[in-house]
């Protein structure tokens, strides 16, 4: 049960309701109930003991059967004072029917006050009706609309998209351009929506965009990982709109309307050369749409934002999220995991298994049943090992009967220069082990070709300082050991009819005819395409 660590995290962290917790987790109110309730009977609180994982906070949870509780929805109400009052957290349609009826003795009962307020609420501007509470969601989409970036260079269109992002309790709106919708500005917009808010709402609502929805499925949609991670560390539950179901997110599509007409038409002949002009023009435009007064209810976005929503909502966490990607890695035998052509170890006890891998621009962090094993600075270059000396074991179960001893041991049987050569490999390596399997894999070659020929081809590649077992391999395929090092070095020029010599290209022989511009002095390049036998100049 993968989601006991999320459902405890949104209740005890979070304080969020279990109708909203089901929704987040897509699990029923029962389960999350259940969970719950067993969570306080075992005295798990959040965060869990750090030695428990997921596994062992499953076994903790559920040894036995445990009742379930329920939680009755909330009332939500409506009226322009009613309607501001309402959208506070706590306010209810039943105690605001209590004070109106206490300064009115007389007034309308509450089936009438209720009824009354629901015909008021249709008549108000339907599109922007409240029926949030402030501080619980925000809602986020791309644009339609786009809006056009000039190359300064080579005049080349192209559109910018339109991140929309909008608190539906007071209507106030963010709206910013990127160059694309990819997962890295998707999350940007995100971020930067809510420092503009000076806050983070309970619930993030996206479409099933492939940014947000990983893998779709209209019960249990799988989140983007990357996605998740970001609403994890903002404190915020993600609930996706349902597919082909536009009122579960009708606030932001009608802002979506309002950015199309109220801020990106104004600009229509407007020229951009950047996206970061575009954006500091759309955030002008931006200033003024919140500022301005509703048409029919009272104050503005921002003076409804200022007066309900902004105080509702979480602080924001110290630091601004890291990016972040995940995967799946496999620890080999030399107990280092691959992330990007690079090799990151991981502790001993987890060799042949799979780890969820975490990595950012500065870290990789390696997680093995909810909890992490493994953590490094990211290297940048290709090709590189990263080892922290306490993962990896004195013997390990495949090489246990190896040493570098062994090994070299073993290729003295060969040769003096296969020896040398292993030794060379067991050298070139941040740890001994780690060449364990390229010299084995190099030995064992004596077992397909003749030791004398192996001999070779590590004398060879001795010489060309290529310490690896390909290089070997590759010389012992191609017949390369047969041939002498230095006099394939120092070998005379191919002659062949086809290769035109130095003659042709000098001033005083070869073709009459050929081109002014191949003759030039031996200290000048040639054109792309060089002949043979020619070398582009230094500088």
């Amino acid at each position: 049960m993968r989601k006991i660590k999320e459902v405890l995290r949104l209740h005890f962290e979070s304080h969020m309701s279990i109708r909203r917790i089901a929704a987040s987790c897509s699990l029923s109110r029962s389960a999350v109930s259940d969970m719950i309730a067993r969570a306080i009977a075992a005295r798990v609180s959040w965060p869990p003991p750090g030695e428990l994982g997921d596994s062992e906070l499953e076994a903790l949870l559920y040894p036995q059967p445990l009742g379930r509780r329920a939680k009755p929805d909330s009332v939500k109400m409506d009226m322009p004072y009613i309607q501001r009052e309402l959208s506070r957290k706590g306010v209810t349609l039943q105690l605001l029917w209590t004070e109106y009826i206490a300064q009115n003795p007389g007034g309308y009962q509450y089936s009438r006050f209720c009824e009354l307020y629901r015909e008021w609420q249709k008549s108000a501007e339907p599109s922007l009706h409240q029926d949030h509470k402030a501080g619980e969601k925000m809602m986020v989409d791309w644009a339609g609309q786009t809006i056009t970036i000039t190359d300064r260079e080579t005049g080349e269109l192209v559109d910018a998209r339109i991140f929309v992002a909008t608190l539906p309790a007071s209507n106030y709106l963010y709206v910013e351009p990127f160059a694309s919708m990819a997962l890295e500005n998707w999350i940007a917009g995100h971020v930067h929506a809510f420092e503009f808010f000076g806050g983070v709402p309970e619930i993030i609502v996206p479409d099933n965009t492939k940014t947000a929805v990983s893998k779709y499925c209209y019960y249990e949609p799988e989140l983007n990982a990357t996605y998740a991670d970001m609403a994890r560390y903002y404190g915020a539950a993600v609930v996706p709109a349902r597919p082909a179901r536009p009122k579960d997110k009708a606030n932001v599509e009608c802002h979506v309307g309002i950015t199309s007409r109220a801020i990106l038409a104004p600009l229509r002949n407007h020229r951009f050369f950047h996206v970061a002009e575009a954006r500091e023009a759309i955030f002008e435009q931006l200033d003024r749409v919140n500022a301005k007064p509703f048409q029919k209810l009272p104050g503005s976005r921002l003076s409804t934002f200022l007066e309900i929503e902004r105080d509702a909502l979480k602080p924001l966490p110290e630091r601004r999220y890291e990016l972040a990607y995940f995967m799946t890695a496999r620890v080999s035998l030399d107990c280092h995991f691959e992330v990007l052509k690079n090799w990151y170890s991981a502790p001993k006890h987890l060799m042949g298994k799979n780890v969820d891998v975490r990595y950012t621009a500065t870290t990789v962090e390696a997680l093995h049943d909810g909890k992490r094993v493994a953590i490094h600075a990211r290297t940048m270059k290709r090709g590189k090992h990263v080892t922290k000396e306490e993962h990896l074991p004195k013997e390990q179960r495949e090489y246990a009967n190896w040493s570098p001893a062994r090994l070299i041991g073993w290729a003295r049987t060969i040769g003096p220069n296969t020896a040398a050569f292993i030794e060379k490999m067991l050298q070139s390596r941040p740890h001994p082990m780690m060449a364990y399997r390229s010299c084995l894999g190099v030995l064992r070659l004596s077992r397909t070709y003749p030791p004398e020929r192996v001999e070779a081809a590590c004398t060879r590649a001795l010489q060309a300082n290529a310490f690896n077992y390909k290089s070997v391999k590759a010389i012992l395929e191609k017949g390369l050991d047969r041939v002498d090092f230095d006099k394939a070095v120092s070998s005379s020029p191919v002659s062949h009819p086809n290769i035109r010599g130095a003659a042709y290209y000098s001033d005083t022989g070869g073709d009459e005819h050929a081109h002014t511009a191949d003759r030039r002095g031996p200290e000048e390049p040639t054109p792309a395409g060089n002949g043979p036998g020619l070398r582009r100049a230094d500088g």
